[in-house]
C-alpha cells in the first residue's frame, strides 16, 4: 500500500464514520427513540450516545485535517495549487469542526446538567438545538462528500 492509498483510506474512513455517524442519529435512532422510548429514557439514551459517539467524531477530526493535508501535499504538491473543490472540501471541515465543538462544549454539558437534574423540560429543549445542529452538520457533510465525489481521481 502507497503511502497516499493508507491516507486517502484513513481521510474516507474519517469522514465516512463522522457523517455516517450522523446520518444514522439523524434518520434512524431519532425517530426510532421517539417512537420507543418516553421523554426521560429518550434523553438518557442521547446522553449515552453522544458520549460514545463523540470519541469516534474526535478521531474523524484529527484523522481528517492530517490525512487531508497530506493527500494535499501528495497530490497538488500545496495549498496554492490545489483545485478550487478541495479547498471548499477544507473550508466546511472548519465549519463543521466548529459546530461540533460548540456541541460538544455548550450544549453537550447543559444536556447532562438537565438530565442529571431531572429537568426534562430543559432536557428536551437542549436536545432540540443538538438535533438542529447536527441536521446542519449533517447536510455540510453530505455536500462535502457529493463535492468530493464529483471529482474523480483525486
Amino acid at each position: 500500500m502507497t503511502v497516499f492509498s493508507l491516507a486517502y483510506t484513513l481521510h474516507l474512513l474519517a469522514a465516512l464514520v463522522w457523517v455516517g455517524g450522523m446520518f444514522f442519529a439523524w434518520m434512524i435512532l431519532r425517530p426510532a427513540a421517539v417512537a420507543a422510548l418516553e421523554g426521560p429514557a429518550r434523553l438518557r439514551l442521547w446522553v449515552n450516545v453522544f458520549q460514545r459517539f463523540f470519541v469516534w467524531v474526535w478521531v474523524a477530526v484529527l484523522v481528517l485535517p492530517i490525512s487531508g493535508v497530506g493527500l494535499l501535499h501528495l497530490r497538488f504538491s500545496g495549498f496554492e495549487t490545489a483545485p478550487r473543490y478541495v479547498q471548499i472540501m477544507m473550508g466546511l471541515f472548519v465549519v463543521m469542526t466548529a459546530l461540533f465543538i460548540r456541541i460538544q462544549a455548550l450544549n453537550l454539558p447543559q444536556l447532562r446538567t438537565a438530565v442529571e437534574a431531572e429537568d426534562w423540560a430543559a432536557g428536551a429543549a437542549v436536545l432540540g438545538q443538538i438535533r438542529r445542529l447536527v441536521g446542519v452538520n449533517l447536510v455540510i457533510g453530505l455536500v462535502v462528500v457529493a463535492v468530493a465525489s464529483a471529482r474523480p481521481g483525486f
